[in-house]
């Protein structure tokens, strides 16, 4: 049986905080009386931010904190609380004049049945959609927003490696899609903007390892993908191409709710550049009334409330609902729920880019098992690409062999991760591409997960697994 977490409504930034812009949501978690010092909390936190002598109440540095809720999910007295959106969202599907679009990330249709008594992992896909609809609720897969990230994602890590590796000066190639049309892109990148994007390029999807990089190391920004993570891809999509062109709807009656498996999603919505919807139809004159790209975030236990405050049960739902507009998806866009599964689409796409290849869906060619992270701290693996005949002729090369690191949590004061970070900063790392999440195990354990009586410290040794190749 899964445990309820207390909550709290959204809260203004604390101005006294240093790592804070205005605006930013800090208080993503606290500490309530229920604290009884067991220490818990501060050996799931990767830095450091949960303070206080055992047997005495902790508390949270924010300062220090990423907003992972490692804390909150391995508690086991439930003393640490969520902030909620809960009561908001609620009041925008009551109202006749929003139209509230849900962005459901992938790990929250394997966890949200666990809340209806079934066991960890029960897949629910369809049965969500529906259950999301008689909510009130419109969908924007974050699977599909998933998709829009790795190709922009991998373009850029082609375009970084063409620089570095291959000493070009720009490459073409063809992105392509067959559901729910089929499509044709052709691109074409002046490869002089990557002088600036050195090797090798990190993920930049977790926003709690992105917070981790500013907050403790900003040197390694220049090797972050520029590429906004799926759910602010989500949001200003939703509000502009979606709204004018799909639900023909006011772009301003659009209300999006990230429905995460994440606490720092609610801190990823609130940072004050994601607003690029409004200023893009602000300078269309489509809009007067500023707003946000994700309005609100609701966590996976968030959304089993709101589903039982309005008396639906999710698994009473058929699975068998045919996807539209943005309920396609490919299985690339799945796997970003969990550990490796980021690195694992993008070396899918790249692999079909530079060889020209495109294998069947299920073929064993997409399927790279080595960077798959499961409970191992950090693997590591080289991918060979046979290289498409142009490239081979202005190159001279065959084949291309990259080297790829997936960090699986970011670990106890960063265990999992300094040593990393340190060869990328002194010039030594043999990389190309490295994933971080900042959970272990990927979004799946996420701080906005169900949470056990037991906790889920036992996926996250404190002490190091070998590194695993």
């Amino acid at each position: 049986m899964v445990e309820k977490i207390r909550t709290f409504p959204p809260s203004p930034v604390n101005e006294k905080l240093r790592t804070y812009r205005k605006g930013e949501l800090a208080g993503i978690v606290r500490v309530s009386d229920r604290c009884v010092g067991c220490d818990t909390c501060r050996t799931q936190c990767p830095t450091g931010a949960m303070m206080g002598e055992i047997g005495t109440r902790h508390y949270i540095d924010y300062d220090m904190c990423i907003n992972c809720g490692q804390c909150l999910i391995n508690c086991p007295f439930g003393a640490i609380e969520q902030m909620s959106f809960l009561d908001e969202v609620m009041k925008k599907l009551e109202d006749k004049n929003s139209f509230v679009v849900a962005i459901v990330a992938p790990a929250v249709r394997v966890a949200i049945a666990e809340e209806f008594g079934k066991p960890p992992g029960t897949l629910t896909v369809s049965n969500l959609h529906l259950a999301l609809k008689k909510a009130g609720f419109h969908i924007y897969e974050n699977n599909f927003a998933a998709d829009q990230t790795i190709m922009e994602e991998g373009t850029e890590l082609i375009g970084r490696v063409a620089y570095w590796e291959l000493g070009l000066k720009e490459i073409e190639f063809e992105i392509k899609d067959v559901r729910p049309i089929s499509w044709v892109k052709k691109v074409k990148l002046d490869l002089s903007e990557f002088k600036n994007k050195p090797l090798p390029q990190f993920t930049s999807c977790c926003p709690a390892w992105v917070r981790y990089a500013e907050v403790y190391y900003p040197e390694i920004l220049p090797h972050l993908s520029s590429c906004k993570s799926p759910q602010q891809m989500a949001g200003p999509t939703a509000k502009t191409y979606g709204a004018l062109k799909v639900w023909k709807v006011n772009p301003e009656k659009v209300y999006t709710v990230g429905i995460m498996p994440c606490t720092a999603k609610i801190y990823e919505a609130s940072r004050p550049e994601f607003d690029s919807a409004w200023k893009w139809l602000k300078d269309k004159g489509l809009v007067t009334t500023k707003f946000r790209d994700v309005d609100a975030v609701l966590t996976t236990r968030d959304l089993a409330e709101l589903f039982r405050r309005k008396g639906i049960n999710p698994l009473n739902f058929p699975n068998n609902e045919e996807p539209e507009n943005f309920e396609w998806y490919s299985g690339g866009g799945t796997i970003f729920g969990t550990s490796g599964g980021v690195m694992e689409a993008a070396l899918r796409f790249a692999w079909s880019v530079l060889s020209g290849q495109e294998p069947p869906a299920i073929s064993e060619d997409w399927n790279f098992v080595k960077v798959r992270g499961y409970t191992h701290p950090r693997v590591e693996a080289k991918v060979t690409i046979p290289l498409k005949k142009e490239l081979r002729n202005e190159t001279g090369l065959d084949e291309l062999t990259l080297n790829v690191c997936v960090v699986n949590g970011i670990g106890y004061r960063g265990l999992h991760i300094k040593e990393v970070l340190e060869e990328v900063l002194a010039g030594t790392s043999k990389y190309h591409f490295i994933e971080v999440m900042a959970c272990p195990g990927g979004c799946l354990n996420g701080g906005g997960q169900p949470v056990e009586p037991m906790g889920t410290s036992w996926i996250d040794p404190v002490l190091p697994l070998p590194l695993v190749r």
